[in-house]
């Protein structure tokens, strides 16, 4: 049995009513982080002057990007460099931190250009590229467990 569907000229008010609704009731936030290697296989992270600890570099998707577009703005706006290859997807990850509908997106790339670092500001204490066997000791538990899981073969999790 076939469900009868709305007329055409309905459809679009009833969408926006549905979507107005689920953003007020369920808000989703979504945000990227960039895992950045150089050539020597070093890790670009960043301390911001908001938040403890060294993180990777990204920040919130803004309304109509792509998390791929995110993820070249935030590493051009808290690194001062340039993605030059394709970010690959590392994956999803709830960040209960924050709130319980906060997802990260987290993309790995080995091709960068600029220089790097540059870009200490209001946001940005610090930036740099550390060896992943000798990070700042106040790196965030999230950012080693994406490293052991892109470097060590240890099993990609869930939870941010």
């Amino acid at each position: 049995m076939t469900r009868p569907t709305l007329p055409r000229l309905t459809r679009l008010p009833v969408q926006w009513a549905i979507h107005a609704v689920a953003r007020f009731s369920r808000p989703l936030t979504m945000g990227v982080r960039i895992v950045i290697f150089d050539r020597d296989g070093r890790v670009f992270l960043v301390r911001h002057t908001y938040v403890p600890g060294w993180h990777f570099p990204g920040g919130a998707v803004e309304p109509g990007e792509t998390v791929r577009e995110a993820a070249r703005r935030e590493t051009r706006e808290e690194t001062g460099l340039v993605i030059v290859d394709e970010p690959i997807l590392h994956g999803i990850f709830l960040n209960r931190h924050m709130t319980r509908r906060d997802h990260v997106v987290v993309f790995v790339s080995r091709s960068v250009q600029g220089e790097a670092g540059g870009t200490a500001d209001w946001e940005i204490a610090e930036s740099g590229f550390h060896h992943p066997d000798a990070l700042p000791d106040a790196t965030t538990p999230a950012t080693r467990a994406r490293l052991a899981e892109i470097l060590d073969a240890v099993p990609v999790g869930e939870m941010w």
